[in-house]
């Protein structure tokens, strides 16, 4: 049987700092971490040294097999690096006992339309994308279940275009578990579903295959 897996990640996203907090665990393995890029520079680490409000907005829920997830928008305030932050974000929260290898693609992110509107998206290809989907926009607040998005890679998801500003990457190989994963923060423009187009997006994409 696969081993039980969770984890709790939290992002933030604006034109002059992002970041992200997370914690993980595979079986009896246990991971911390954090990253925050301030516009200049990624600086990262295992225990952040710095503590986030948080306001959470609607969550969706999804349940795929032995796999569960919430997700759910966010505004985070905080003292983050010397820099006070108030940004918009997400929570996702995820458990299961998912298959022993498993690979997805993932965007998250945050802006504002070019109707003034203030939206979050969560976007993904190899989890919770049946139905129902994991896949939603959050425009003013409401959540709103999306169709697949076709990813490029990391340039792009449906009509979403991606700039990488910098790339946390990491490959690991255990050899009963083993981790190859790239998250690049950066800039979004283009259109979502229900949304529609960009004045300003900011977020990360997710390349990530694991056997666990």
């Amino acid at each position: 049987m696969p081993l039980r897996k969770s984890w709790h990640w939290v992002g933030a996203f604006g034109p002059d700092v992002m970041l992200c907090v997370a914690h993980a665990r595979v079986g009896v393995i246990r991971r911390s971490w954090w990253a925050v890029w301030d516009g200049t520079q990624l600086h990262e680490g295992t225990r952040a040294p710095f503590t986030l409000a948080l306001e959470r907005g609607t969550p969706i829920e999804v349940t795929t097999g032995p796999a569960f997830t919430r997700k759910t928008p966010l505004r985070v305030r905080g003292t983050v690096l010397g820099k006070t932050i108030d940004l918009p974000g997400l929570l996702d929260e995820s458990h299961g006992r998912h298959a022993r290898r498993t690979a997805w693609m993932w965007s998250a992110g945050a802006g504002v339309t070019t109707d003034g509107a203030p939206v979050v998206w969560n976007l993904v290809d190899g989890l919770h994308d049946g139905t129902p989907s994991e896949r939603t926009v959050w425009l003013d607040g409401v959540p709103h279940e999306v169709g697949p998005q076709p990813f490029d890679g990391l340039c792009g998801v449906g009509d979403l275009r991606f700039t990488a500003s910098v790339t946390r990457a990491k490959k690991e190989n255990y050899l009963v578990l083993a981790s190859d994963y790239e998250q690049p923060f950066g800039t979004f423009t283009g259109s979502l579903p229900v949304a529609g187009e960009l004045a300003s997006g900011h977020g990360v994409m997710e390349r990530h295959e694991a056997l666990w």
